[in-house]
């Protein structure tokens, strides 16, 4: 059975293939901001697990109908979103490097949540047969000694522009996190239980994405 990621994430994409799956990648190419803000006009404000949860449905519905190397998508579909939290404020990715500096130095030492949000589709067949969602958060504890030459250093790098909180556990900010509370792979982007569970309410076996 196929996995269709509708995400160009690279942490995504490796996460899973370490769990033994092998999607195939489509760019979703949801307008963000858009949809949050015409959600938003529409319902009022949203929580940061609203907000993934959102944009996760938005990428797996946006590729329904998409076709991979000529040929039609026949598996499950999954979108996927992050989100950061600290201080009831909702962070993204920062894309520019002064506001990467700016998050890290409210960060460090403090306590924020890393909220991913899931949508699988079950497209089986080049039909949708059904759908799930959920989402999944965990905390992450930054250290308190971590000092303005590391954060200068790091965002320098480049990699925090590009991922939501401007961190990723499984790089090189791995050294900056003390502790995490709840399961791991959600900090990557994508909780691999919560994941399992969806895979199973629309009636298949985990084991049967194995490569």
């Amino acid at each position: 059975m196929r996995l269709y990621l509708a995400s160009t994430s690279p942490a995504r994409l490796a996460l899973l293939r370490a769990a033994g799956v092998r999607p195939l990648t489509i760019s979703p190419g949801v307008d963000e901001p858009a949809t949050v803000a015409a959600a938003e006009a529409e319902r009022g404000p949203l929580s940061a697990a609203q907000t993934v949860q959102l944009l996760a449905r938005a990428k797996a519905e946006a590729v329904i109908g998409a076709e991979v190397d000529g040929a039609p998508i026949d598996g499950l579909i999954l979108g996927g979103d992050s989100a950061f939290e600290l201080d009831g404020a909702i962070y993204g990715k920062p894309h520019e490097a002064s506001v990467a500096r700016s998050r890290w130095h409210a960060q460090r030492g403090r306590t924020g949540v890393l909220h991913s949000g899931h949508w699988l589709i079950d497209h089986i067949g080049g039909e949708v047969r059904g759908a799930a969602g959920a989402t999944a958060a965990a905390s992450v504890t930054f250290a308190d000694d971590i000092d303005d030459a590391e954060i200068d250093a790091y965002v320098g790098t480049g990699e925090p522009l590009q991922v939501a909180g401007a961190f990723t556990i499984d790089g090189l900010a791995g050294p900056f996190i003390t502790r995490v509370e709840g399961e791991p792979s959600t900090v990557v982007g994508l909780s691999l239980p919560t994941l399992r569970s969806l895979v199973m309410r629309l009636g298949h076996r985990w084991t049967d994405l194995w490569s």
